[in-house]
């Protein structure tokens, strides 16, 4: 029968043996509180559960015994008053463990405590106990504040043991960096609210494990509070409204620390992942992958570019060989006009010369000092207004007047009452067109207000003030004109002067002299005195004694250039300065020097102050 059974199991045996599968090691984690208790163990030494457990839990699991240390020295250096600044844990001796003892720990490190330290018995034993400040008291509000979660997280927030520091990003802290900043986030990992919290990994961790650790530090919460350094307790109010005024106090100091603290974190996150040799590795990943692609994209755009340069570059070639050819033409036609043009601009030169010689040598024709200022001026406007060949014919028949001066007069006088005659004609021929255009077309031209004498000198001067090039040139002579103009109640704008400058280039040279006689006319009769006209800017007299002992003649180029050069050469500390200044210009005296000086000076802060004004308006 036994035999039987044997043979039966041993049958069963092997039946269920052939139907089983092979043995599959399975890993299994631990969950809710019994995964609390288990990284509790593993990731503080297998101390005890951690601070953060229930009362119950920590009743339920004792843990593995503690070593209480009884610091005597400690206990009676502390003074119950101030009880807010002593370390807790040291009272009850367990400054090495701190947050991880369980609240069974801590219950029987009080009982030890108080069997060690009661007054009653170190009172039978001989010692003098003080009723009023003794330690005993000390260790009563160590096991209130620990025995308490609430109060125990309370406190372990602003545990004085807690390296609060940040490793700062340097060379250092890059080379060694798992080393370095490992131990520092497990430090700061246990005010995280969430538990199972990453750790920092591994060098060789992919892409996507390290951007999980950092999404979850970025996004930290942190269950740490600093209600423990209240400045006052809300309960010491005497009434309601203190009371809410204590708290609303220490919820600002609160919410600041919270801040401060958040800040902190935020901080450590950040020169962690500023010192990650993983981060700076996918950045350089990137990095190529993207040069990589760029690369491949910019191979085939220059390809292509290159064809379409090859054909640029042919077509440039020959527009560029054309315009070579027509250049060079142009330039031989420019040549041949400069030498025209400079040709006859000497002989202009040469003859307005011979005619101002002749009029000066033959004292102008008169005896009396107001007809030679009047002559003078006759003789610039022939200067201006006749063409070459006029001038020739006219210092031909003055050199055979010779020094006749009857003769000589008539013939300049005769050639001026031609000039202006003829001014005169063109003067009316040119406000006849006008006066057509502006009342048939009714456009912008119509709105033009009326120009006097003045203010067409003023245009002319401004015209030649400021060449062509000027910033916003015509703006600028605007301003210059309003700057100086008498007319009262006009305003003149950029466009009008540049209309009327138009008008008054393609009319004749003439007209323009005829109106800066005129107006050198009307001022002559505002001002009493001999003046020459202010188109010539150098030929402006205070008094007809000082125009006797100087120079009418206009300043040329050399004399302009030979006088710039002489105050350059003769600073203001020089003594006897205009003297020396006036040797270096022929034919200059002392006065011509100094007036020329002042009129120069007079007309760079005119064209200063136009352009300042023009500025200012934009």
């Amino acid at each position: 029968m036994t035999a039987d059974m044997d043979t039966e199991d041993s049958s069963v045996a092997v039946i269920i043996k052939r139907r089983l599968t092979p043995l599959i090691q399975v890993e299994v984690e631990p969950v809710g509180r019994w995964f609390h208790a288990y990284e509790a163990r593993r990731l503080r030494g297998h101390l005890i559960s951690s601070a953060g457990e229930s009362e119950e839990e920590s009743e339920g699991e004792e843990g593995p015994e503690v070593e209480i240390e009884d610091d005597i020295q400690y206990l009676r250096s502390l003074n119950p008053a101030d009880w807010k600044d002593q370390d807790h844990y040291s009272v009850l001796g367990l400054k090495k463990y701190r947050y991880k003892v369980s609240g069974m720990t801590i219950k029987r490190a009080y009982r030890m405590m108080v069997l060690r330290h009661h007054p009653d018995k170190r009172r039978g034993a001989g010692e003098e106990i003080r009723e009023d400040d003794d330690y005993f008291t000390c260790i009563t509000k160590a096991n209130e504040i620990l025995g308490d979660p609430i109060k125990r997280r309370s406190w372990d927030s602003v545990d004085p043991e807690f390296d609060d520091d940040v490793p700062v990003v340097n060379a250092y802290n890059k080379a060694h960096f798992f080393e370095v900043f490992t131990p520092v986030l497990e430090r700061n990992a246990r005010w995280s609210t969430r538990k199972h919290v990453p750790g920092l990994g591994k060098p060789d961790d992919p892409k996507q494990k390290v951007d999980r650790f950092y999404a979850f530090w970025y996004d930290f919460e942190s269950w740490r509070e600093f209600s423990y350094l209240d400045e006052e307790e809300k309960e010491k109010g005497q009434d309601r409204e203190e009371r809410r005024w204590i708290e609303k106090q220490n919820k600002v100091e609160r919410a600041r620390r919270r801040k401060e603290e958040m800040a902190r974190l935020r901080r450590l996150v950040d020169n962690t992942y500023a010192c990650d040799p993983r981060i700076s590795k996918f950045k350089e990943e990137e990095k190529e992958r993207r040069l990589a692609y760029k690369k491949a994209k910019a191979d085939a755009i220059r390809q292509k570019m290159e064809e379409e340069e090859r054909i640029r570059r042919e077509a440039e070639e020959a527009e560029r060989k054309k315009r070579e050819v027509e250049e060079a033409e142009q330039r031989a036609r420019q040549e041949i006009e400069k030498k025209e043009r400079e040709a006859l601009k000497k002989a202009f030169k040469k003859e307005r010369k011979s005619l101002r010689t002749l009029c000066k040598d033959n004292n102008y024709y008169s005896n009396e000092e107001s007809e030679r200022v009047q002559v003078m001026t006759d003789v610039e406007l022939l200067c201006e207004a006749l063409e070459l060949v006029k001038i020739e014919e006219l210092n031909k028949k003055l050199s055979q007047a010779g020094k006749d001066q009857t003769k000589g007069r008539g013939v300049l006088m005769k050639e001026v009452t031609e000039v202006r005659n003829r001014i005169k004609r063109e003067r009316e021929e040119v406000s006849v067109a006008a006066s057509r255009g502006g009342s048939g077309s009714g456009g912008e031209g119509s709105s033009h207000k009326s120009w006097c004498q003045d203010d067409l000198q003023l245009l002319i001067k401004a015209v030649n003030l400021f060449p062509a090039g000027t910033t916003k040139r015509w703006d600028v002579v605007a301003e210059y004109i309003n700057q100086h103009t008498t007319t009262t109640g006009i305003v003149r704008h950029a466009k009008e002067v540049l209309s009327k400058a138009k008008e008054l280039q393609h009319s004749d040279q003439h007209m323009r002299e005829a109106a800066n006689k005129n107006a050198y006319h009307s001022m002559e009769k505002s001002q009493g005195k001999p003046t020459i006209s202010d188109a010539t800017a150098s030929q402006r007299f205070d008094t007809p004694q000082e125009m006797l002992g100087m120079n009418t003649m206009a300043w040329g180029a050399e004399e302009q250039r030979l006088l710039e050069q002489a105050l350059k050469t003769y600073p203001v500390s020089t003594q006897d300065r205009w003297d020396r200044i006036a040797e270096c210009v022929p034919n200059r005296t002392k006065k011509d020097c100094m007036r020329r000086y002042k009129e120069l000076v007079e007309m760079v802060k005119a064209k200063k102050a136009a352009q300042a004004a023009a500025a200012a308006k934009k």
